[in-house]
């Protein structure tokens, strides 16, 4: 009994159409191996949410991290006094977010000291140098204070602690802690224009007022703004106002929130007062030049008058006869 030829061999009878269905079904097998593949290496169907890592050591966040299928990995410390060191102080991603298995979470944990660094030394300087100095070394101003001197806001001495710091003092101090400057003032020249501070940073706000000579007053937080948000808060209030007239050395006392329309908000009040003021101060200039002109013509009119009131000088007979005579 003769057998009949399967679908295969009556397939190879047919080059074209043999082949063309081979190349289809390589595809489709190359397809469904690449849709496996994907579906183990990117772990399809295991996610797992983040829990919180915030408050705890970090040896019991790596722990809890391994029991999630999670790696944890340190990527920035800071130094939070009310914190024990080592406990993670903020994560990314956040709690509760979905990820997939074996996905790394960054963790921000507290440092166990505050690192020091070496004061510079910054006298003999103008301000706006020593400012940087400070800044790029990690530190601050701690307070400027002004005394008489020839050259207007050039430090005139540098103290830590209330201790004199000279060129050859090796003094330490904690990253963000600040030093005493001695500021020099001439006669006549301690005005100055509060500058604008709103909308920016803590950290920002205070450089942009040691620039000018002033001083940072108190410090407030909105409710809800901790420790670790006070990076990211802005300043919305400050008081005296952007523009108004201030002396060396004066207190700029500010507030700060993590509401960002508040912050416009208030931004745009203080543009607006700003420009109010200059709109005030050009017309009180301009009244100024306009009564000292007054002024001048009043001198020039009385002068006049007295020069016409001012008797003519008698001439005496003889002098007229003896001109006559001659």
């Amino acid at each position: 009994m003769e057998r009949k030829p399967n679908y295969l061999e009556r397939l190879k009878r047919h080059p074209f159409l043999y082949h063309l269905t081979m190349i289809v079904l390589t595809i489709v097998v190359l397809l469904l191996v690449a849709h496996f593949a994907m579906q183990i290496g990117t772990r399809h169907g295991s996610h797992r949410t983040v829990p919180d890592f915030t408050g705890l050591g970090l040896d019991e966040a790596i722990h809890l991290a391994h029991r999630t299928q999670l790696r944890l990995q340190v990527n920035d410390s800071l130094y939070v006094p009310a914190y024990e060191g080592g406990v993670v102080l903020d994560q990314l991603p956040h709690e509760g977010t979905q990820v997939k298995g074996g996905r790394t979470v960054y963790v921000t944990i507290n440092s166990f000291a505050q690192k020091k660094v070496d004061v510079p030394y910054v006298a003999g300087r103008s301000l706006r140098q020593a400012k940087n100095m400070l800044e790029i070394a990690g530190l601050g101003i701690d307070r400027l204070v002004y005394e008489p001197d020839m050259a207007t806001n050039y430090v005139l001495e540098q103290r830590v602690k209330g201790a004199v710091v000279d060129s050859a003092s090796h003094v330490q101090l904690e990253i963000g802690s600040g030093v005493t400057l001695y500021v020099g003032v001439a006669d006549g020249e301690s005005l100055v224009v509060v500058p604008k501070v709103v909308g920016v940073s803590l950290r920002e706000a205070k450089s942009r007022l040691w620039e000018q000579g002033l001083n940072v007053g108190r410090v407030r937080f909105d409710e809800g703004v901790d420790q670790l948000d006070e990076k990211n808060a802005r300043v919305y209030l400050q008081e005296p106002a952007h523009g108004v007239p201030a002396s060396l050395g004066d207190e700029v006392s500010l507030r700060l929130t993590l509401d960002r329309e508040k912050v416009a908000r208030e931004s745009a009040a203080a543009d607006k007062r700003a420009k109010e003021l200059e709109q005030e101060r050009e017309r009180r200039r301009l009244e100024m030049e306009d009564s000292l002109a007054n002024l001048e013509v009043l001198k020039h009119v009385e002068a006049l008058q007295q020069e016409a009131e001012r008797p003519e000088p008698a001439t005496s007979a003889t002098s007229a006869d003896e001109e006559d005579f001659f």
